[in-house]
């Protein structure tokens, strides 16, 4: 492994028990730092503070006692979510205390060959289908890790000089990953997302842009270039700028003219042979496109993959067809854009259930989509009143107020006929109702299977 950072003897705090906080901690003790691990929840499972503890870490769970910033910590690894505002956190800024999170203390380890994915929309999409494409042609390990819900320094520890690791990386990582440096990074594109974390724009763009800070004019940059704001964006990196557009705009990278996709004017396969639906996949195919010709990838095997990769679960995930019904599981379009987006994937009526948590703004942008791709709407959540207004002026037919997500599965099959598409994609968040986006996401399946199951009794 590679030691960037001499950890031995260093004490160091780690904040938040989630899956890279966790892993951060075990690789610190490893590398022979003094750990103390904290968050201000207490874990329901005892094995976690247990593991903790036999490896030599302090835990303290309950709260962020302002007191740890009395300590002489040498560095605070921050799970990402942790805003720092967070008193205990802005103690430390403060103080001018080294703030960083696992997405780094992973590239400090990490003396492999390094592709990292950012933006808004389509990241885990476009990582999963670059870590294929180089993986189908590369003789050694190919991994990806990340904001994809693997740890990054987990699996960096365990891979060699000649090994790939693809990451998705969020914005929230980023802020605190002051020297990554990936030899190909990639910006699937920026919309207006975290500012109640941000604060602005620029801050989320800045945020964003860490992931080309410390690259040469020997790396690769790979960006969306179907909007103006993007390609000025482009112009704030040092690196060799790859653009790909699905709007015919560029040449000098992957782009999709006239239903064809082309390498720099290489053919590579026609769009509609790609599995996934809709356009924002072929952007993300693109994307993933430009990365695997870099990193010596043959058409072959690219094309192998787009033709035959499902999708990622809760990214407009198909589920299954029944009596002519298809069903989609979308519930990562937790923003306005990735349902606009989804909704474009479709030429069939679409029945959509969307809603959830009310963060402040409505849905006027959906009534062109909605008029256009939707049938019938099934609303819930905190929004739920928003969303509907929205349905009124683009004229829906047939609106329904439902609970949550898995009560409008059985309401969205009533009002459906064969050829219709049962579409979840929120265009919100889940907290109000739960956890988390896979939780909606998999309730739904089960709501989804339990309404076919019965209709298969009756």
């Amino acid at each position: 492994m590679k030691k960037v950072t001499n950890y031995n003897n260093k004490n160091v705090l780690v904040m938040g028990f989630g899956i890279s906080g966790l892993n951060a901690a075990h690789l610190l003790r490893s590398l022979g730092a003094n750990v103390v691990a904290n968050d201000q929840k207490t874990p329901k499972d005892p094995q976690v503070v247990e593991s903790l503890k036999d490896d030599g870490i302090k835990v303290l769970t309950g709260s962020n006692p302002l007191s740890l910033a009395e300590q002489p910590f040498d560095l605070v690894v921050k799970n990402p979510g942790i805003p720092y505002d967070n008193p205990l956190v802005a103690k430390f800024v403060e103080k001018k205390t080294p703030i960083i999170t696992e997405a780094e203390l992973g590239w400090q380890i990490f003396d492999g060959y390094l592709v990292s994915v950012t933006g808004s929309n389509g990241k885990t999409t476009t990582t999963t289908l670059t870590q294929l494409m180089i993986a189908k042609s590369n003789q050694h390990r190919v991994e990806y890790a990340g904001n994809i819900g693997v740890s990054f320094s987990k699996v960096a520890a365990k891979l060699g000089p000649e090994d790939t690791l693809v990451t998705e990386l969020s914005s929230f990582q980023l802020l605190g990953a002051p020297t990554i440096h990936p030899h190909i990074a990639i910006i699937t594109n920026i919309f207006s997302n975290h500012l109640d974390y941000h604060k602005t724009r620029e801050n989320y763009i800045n945020a964003k842009l860490n992931i080309t800070r410390n690259q040469t004019s020997d790396d690769y940059l790979i960006i969306n270039w179907d909007r103006d704001e993007w390609q000025k964006i482009a112009r704030r990196s040092r690196a060799t700028i790859i653009p790909f557009s699905r709007q015919n705009k560029s040449h000098d990278g992957a782009y999709e003219q006239d239903g064809q996709i082309y390498w720099q004017g290489e053919y590579i396969m026609d769009a509609k042979d790609i599995r996934l639906i809709g356009p924002q996949n072929v952007e993300n195919a693109l994307a993933a496109i430009a990365a695997a010709k870099l990193s010596g990838v043959d058409n072959q095997d690219i094309v192998d993959v787009l033709t035959t990769f499902g999708g990622v679960r809760h990214r407009l995930q198909y589920v299954t067809e029944y009596q002519g019904r298809r069903f989609y599981n979308d519930s990562k379009s937790t923003d306005i854009e990735a349902t606009e987006v989804a909704l474009q994937g479709f030429e069939q009526p679409v029945v959509l259930l969307a809603g959830g948590l009310d963060r402040g703004y409505t849905f006027e942008r959906l009534v062109p989509y909605f008029k256009k791709h939707v049938k019938a709407i099934i609303v819930f959540g905190q929004c739920k009143d928003k969303m509907k207004d929205a349905a009124v002026q683009a004229g829906i037919p047939t609106i329904i107020e439902s609970e949550n997500a898995i009560t409008a599965v059985p309401e969205a099959w009533d009002v459906s006929e064969p050829g219709d598409v049962i579409l979840l994609s929120p265009a919100n968040a889940s907290w109000d109702q739960f956890p988390s986006f896979e939780v909606r996401g998999d309730k739904f399946i089960d709501a989804v299977n339990k309404l076919i199951n019965k209709k298969e009794e009756e």
